[in-house]
């Protein structure tokens, strides 16, 4: 069991809870998005955390966000990877704050529900949701956009640098799409070889700092943990965290132990996953608060909010376990990158896609002939043996 030690600790003041934490992936700053329902804003909270204090920089509103289906949800914020600066949606613009004032504003795609820096930082990928099953490219630098394949709900980066994992959801099953970036005009350069989950509704995958493991929260329906191995793709744990409660949205890291995963829980615990022994600890706390976010910094602490508006940096002995080289997931990713290839520009997605549910692989032969399935089989693949079966009575 790993013992937690608190560095520090805040209170935001006003009580309202951070929902969405996001901390640069390699300076000491933080930030976090709470939704006052009554001024019908969203407030963007920015900290530095050097030196182990936790310090308010900045706190400004923006809109809260709403998808074309009239649902509410926090606006989506970004940290540039290399530069100290955030950007965040706000209606019709993308706010950008820097530690020296606001940076001038970019023009925000119509339906902004997410978005994600490339690797080099050069370009922002935004995925919308009007309708058109496009992207937008923009590039900060001059405000030009431009159209790329459809993506949704956030991008994980592998620690190589050399690929990121996002979404493609659908009602009846999601694609997790990996894409290389550098793609014509900055876009993702989406590849054949991708996941296929149930139904919709998860969370952005979570690549761990190895790049060993990627990990999805979800569902629509029900409170889901899947963890896949990489770059095998096969599954590692599939469990189901509660069936009647309401856990926060964003409360999956990984501490500086790249084969332990963190997990918030709306009872107020930390739970410790060792995705290797298949072993799991909780950690309580004293104010039994429920945990309503958690991220990692670039250090490897925990950055834990909680209910009534309270913040803690806490750190995690890394005991004798060695990281790995930067070289293996380098290694991790080209191996990948070697078996598969880039889709097409044109035609459906789904139609070159080659992909697996983490225990068997499928392609468009292989499931043209699939006309049996049990209830307890996957929504997609009842559907898909619903649609053949249709199909061969048509044709007889």
């Amino acid at each position: 069991m790993t013992d937690l030690a608190v560095v520090a600790h805040l209170l935001t003041g006003d009580g309202l809870p951070v929902e969405l934490p996001t901390c640069h992936p390699r300076l000491p700053l933080a930030a976090g998005i709470s939704t006052d329902e009554e001024a019908d804003r969203s407030l963007v909270r920015v900290w530095d955390y050097s030196g182990g204090r936790l310090r308010a920089l900045d706190a400004f509103d923006v809109a809260i966000f709403s998808g074309n289906m009239g649902d509410r949800q926090l606006p989506p914020a970004v940290w540039h990877p290399h530069e100290p600066v955030l950007t965040v949606a706000d209606e019709a613009l993308l706010r950008r704050w820097t530690p020296d004032g606001p940076a001038a504003p970019l023009p925000a795609p119509g339906w902004c529900e997410a978005l994600a820096h490339s690797p080099d930082g050069r370009h922002l990928w935004a995925a919308t949701s009007d309708g058109d099953d496009t992207s937008t490219v923009l590039d900060p630098a001059t405000g030009a956009t431009a159209p790329a394949r459809w993506w949704d709900t956030g991008v994980g980066t592998h620690p190589s640098g050399e690929l990121v994992a996002t979404l493609c959801s659908d009602q009846g099953a999601t694609f997790v799409l990996f894409a290389r970036p550098g793609g014509p005009d900055g876009a993702m350069r989406q590849q054949r070889r991708a996941l296929i989950l149930d139904v919709d509704g998860y969370g952005a995958p979570l690549f761990s700092p190895d790049g060993r493991h990627l990990v999805l929260r979800g569902n629509a329906y029900v409170e889901t943990l899947d963890v896949f191995a990489f770059p095998s793709l096969r599954e590692v744990l599939h469990t189901v965290l509660a069936r009647d409660e309401q856990w926060p949205r964003h409360n999956l890291a990984f501490g500086p132990q790249p084969g332990v995963l963190w997990i918030g829980t709306p009872g107020g615990t930390l739970v410790e996953l060792d995705l290797e022994a298949r072993e799991a600890v909780e950690h309580g706390d004293p104010s039994g608060a429920a945990v309503t976010a958690l991220t990692a910094t670039a250090g490897g602490e925990l950055l834990v909010a909680r209910a009534g508006g309270t913040l803690a940096l806490l750190t995690v002995p890394t005991g004798n376990e060695p990281s790995a080289p930067a070289a293996t997931a380098d290694a991790d990713a080209a191996a990948f990158l070697a078996g598969t290839g880039d889709v097409p520009a044109d035609g459906e997605l789904d139609g070159h896609l080659d992909f697996t549910d983490g225990t068997h692989d499928w392609d468009r032969a292989k499931l043209a002939e699939v006309t049996d399935a049990s209830p307890a089989d996957p929504t997609w693949l009842r559907l898909q043996a619903h649609m053949n079966r249709f199909s061969a009575q048509h044709a007889d």
